[in-house]
């Protein structure tokens, strides 16, 4: 499977990687303990089986033209299934939303790229950078009593969104999309 990310400044990923260790240290499941060299704070935007040339054509262009984004990073959400996943939520502006749903469009229209997963749905999506995986995250911590970034004042973290990558699920392995930058 191929995703389609959107990828924070500098700071942002700083932050976020904070928050990763911060939960190690307080022995909760974090994306800290993940040590593969693709592992960096995301976005995901969609997803497809397969991404031809043209379809990564496309992506290029519509991220090109979107980014960079302005970032908010505010408050957690918390998924449950397989595996329970804590998560900083990413509020959505308008720009966001048109990026989604153009990245979205084109997934699916695309010939040959599968179905997308139906969770990026832009009906369905919750914007939101993962922070850990595994556990049952709503017994180990309520998120009132989890400080992200201990010191900070409470409220939205912003940041821009600066680039995109594809990750391929199978080879696991990136690929730049959209802008040099990011």
């Amino acid at each position: 499977m191929h995703s389609v990310e959107l990828l924070p400044d500098q700071a942002t990923e700083r932050a976020v990687r904070e928050a990763w260790e911060h939960l190690a240290r307080a022995g909760l499941p974090s994306l800290a303990a993940h040590r593969h060299p693709t592992n960096r704070p995301h976005l995901t935007l969609a997803t497809a089986d397969t991404l031809s040339a043209e379809t990564r054509a496309l992506l290029d262009d519509a991220l090109e033209a979107a980014l960079p984004l302005p970032l908010a990073l505010d408050g957690l959400v918390r998924f449950r299934g397989r595996r329970h996943v804590l998560a900083w939520a990413v509020r959505p502006d308008d720009a966001l939303l048109r990026l989604h749903r153009s990245v979205w469009r084109t997934l699916r229209d695309a010939p040959g790229s599968g179905r997308p997963n139906p969770l990026h749905d832009p009906g369905r999506w919750v914007p939101h950078i993962t922070l850990g995986r595994g556990g049952d995250h709503s017994r180990a911590v309520p998120p009132e009593a989890l400080p992200l970034l201990p010191g900070a004042p409470p409220g939205v973290l912003a940041g821009r969104w600066t680039g995109a990558r594809s990750y391929d699920s199978l080879t696991r392995t990136t690929d730049r999309l959209g802008p040099r930058t990011g």
